[in-house]
């Protein structure tokens, strides 16, 4: 699901105050790191996931891969933390029409 520009904006105002939750180090994006976010979404809805020690091409690169991945949209870069939103089943987080 595509969320709107209103939708967006709305979003990346509740991710202002998280903390990330997944960390993403050296190793990379693993399957592990992967299965991670995925119950992170899962749970939360909203997180923000931190990629360190990377070019930014690199960061950006890896952030798209795992909003690929996991299904989720990518809502917010900031320097090397990035804000992920992905619907669960029940929803938590009420967004704007």
């Amino acid at each position: 699901m595509a969320v709107t520009d209103k939708q967006r904006r709305y979003l990346k105002g509740l991710a202002h105050t998280l903390k990330p939750v997944v960390m993403i180090g050296n190793s990379g994006l693993t399957d592990s790191v992967l299965a991670e976010i995925d119950n992170a979404l899962e749970h939360h809805e909203l997180i923000k996931v931190r990629v360190s020690g990377q070019e930014r091409a690199d960061r950006k690169a890896m952030l798209d891969k795992i909003a690929e991945e996991s299904g989720a949209d990518l809502v917010q870069v900031i320097g090397h933390i990035g804000g992920f939103y992905r619907p669960s089943k029940k929803a938590l987080i009420q967004l704007p029409r």
